[in-house]
């Protein structure tokens, strides 16, 4: 009976990748142990199962494969040939699933772990830098894995689960994400030295409607905050250059190619002029993310809040 069950479950050469490993991974290190030991009891002994279990776990993996791996001697095995080619991947195969293990085991560990972490390019100057040496104050040991993108790249790799937080602007609103602001940033209109309105400190931001505008391409946050603030006070922007970094905004804006809204520099351009706007209210909220429902390891855990304990005190005065 139970010999016409097992071989209704013999897989055709058709059969998927993936139904195949789901079937043959549970067996593949009683067949690897008994490889080793050349005997079912001594390998049964060895894995702490019984003798049965395991003798009916090889004779399932046979056939499930349709490939006899053991020439059988009394209580005594031997490898075939098909035998010997297969334990050869079983054992890089096993030794791999034992690699990551222990590389998860590790992340996670409340000491040393990893913390894969994501913030925006106008961040990793001053704030990021200055928000790891204070944390690493309590926890020395506990290593970083750190991604520099933009607000909307950094929300997919967040969903992918391949960042466990991101300081971002916007804000994210979306029911699959956890957002908390921490701070807030106010934008300065940028324009060339020797521009009209270089001699002004403070503006409206109205008073730029006719100017041509250097940005960020589409996607980024400051992008789309720039083109929310130009509507609320009453215009669309002209834009002559979309760049993917605000220092080279600058360097456009010094160059005399147009003017920018952007966040304080972290060492002053020459060639330019920073205004004050006065209104619309001219600010970014920065804020972290997380996504909603994913476990913490302990050192995500203390990361998160140590940065939720920074509220209003996040970025550099």
């Amino acid at each position: 009976m139970t010999h016409q069950h097992s071989s209704q479950r013999r897989l055709s050469p058709s059969s998927d990748t993936e139904d195949i490993v789901a079937l043959l991974a549970p067996r593949l290190v009683h067949f690897a142990a008994v490889a080793r030991t050349e005997h079912v009891t001594r390998a049964a002994l060895e894995l702490d199962v019984p003798q049965s279990t395991l003798s009916r776990s090889l004779v399932r993996l046979e056939q499930d494969l349709g490939v006899e791996l053991f020439a059988r001697r009394g209580r005594t095995v031997a490898l075939t040939t098909a035998g010997h080619t297969f334990l050869t991947s079983v054992e890089r195969a096993l030794a791999e699933i034992g690699r990551a293990a222990d590389e998860v085991r590790a992340d996670a560990d409340p000491a040393t772990g990893k913390v894969a972490f994501g913030f925006l390019h106008t961040m990793g100057a001053e704030t990021v830098p200055g928000l790891l040496h204070a944390f690493r104050a309590d926890h020395p040991r506990v290593r970083f894995a750190l991604v520099q993108n933009y607000g909307e790249a950094m929300l997919e790799r967040l969903r992918a689960g391949e960042l466990d937080l991101c300081l971002t602007s916007p804000i994210p609103d979306a029911p699959d994400l956890v957002a908390r602001r921490l701070d807030e940033q106010k934008l300065r209109l940028v324009v060339p030295a020797d521009h009209r309105l270089a001699t002004r400190k403070r503006i409206r931001l109205a008073e730029a409607a006719e100017e041509t505008f250097v940005t960020l391409e589409p996607g980024y946050g400051m992008r789309r905050i720039t083109d929310d603030l130009c509507r609320e006070a009453g215009f669309r922007p002209r834009i002559a250059f979309e760049g993917e970094e605000t220092e080279t905004l600058r360097g456009l804006v010094a160059a005399g190619l147009g003017v920018a809204l952007l966040p304080p520099p972290t060492v002053p351009r020459p060639g330019v002029v920073e205004l004050t706007v006065t209104a619309p209210r001219a600010i970014r909220e920065i804020g972290v993310a997380w996504l909603e429902g994913h476990p913490d390891t302990p050192p995500v855990a203390a990361f998160k809040r140590f940065l939720l304990s920074r509220r209003g005190n996040l970025l550099p005065t």
